[in-house]
């Protein structure tokens, strides 16, 4: 596992979504809130981008942010805190998850 720049913090706004490669791997990162997350950017229904998807953003239990990224195809959800499915009408593999790091205003992934 290494640790790679993806990009800036300011590249993502709050809200958004970006697309990297590493390794030859697509990851999606999406910003809630100033909080970075890291999952597979490609859907396990179909293998749709999920980052031409949907970020929606709702308060969690704690009073938190939380995020699901909604895939633009067929409409499969996944946290993207963890990369497990959240909702779709057939059971699908959950999306790998990855670290973030925020340093200096760079955004790094550990893959």
């Amino acid at each position: 596992m290494g640790r790679h720049l993806i990009c800036g913090e300011s590249d993502i706004a709050a809200g958004g979504m970006l697309k990297a490669t590493v390794n030859g791997l697509d990851i999606l990162v999406a910003n809630i809130n100033g909080n970075y997350y890291a999952t597979d950017d490609t859907c396990t229904h179909s293998g749709a981008s999920l980052s031409e998807g949907t970020l929606r953003q709702e308060e969690g239990e704690g009073g938190g942010m939380c995020g699901t990224i909604v895939c633009g195809w067929h409409k499969a959800e996944f946290d993207c805190a963890t990369g497990k499915l959240a909702k779709f009408p057939a059971p699908i593999r959950d999306l790998g998850s990855y670290k973030v790091t925020a340093e200096s205003g760079s955004l790094f992934v550990e893959v």
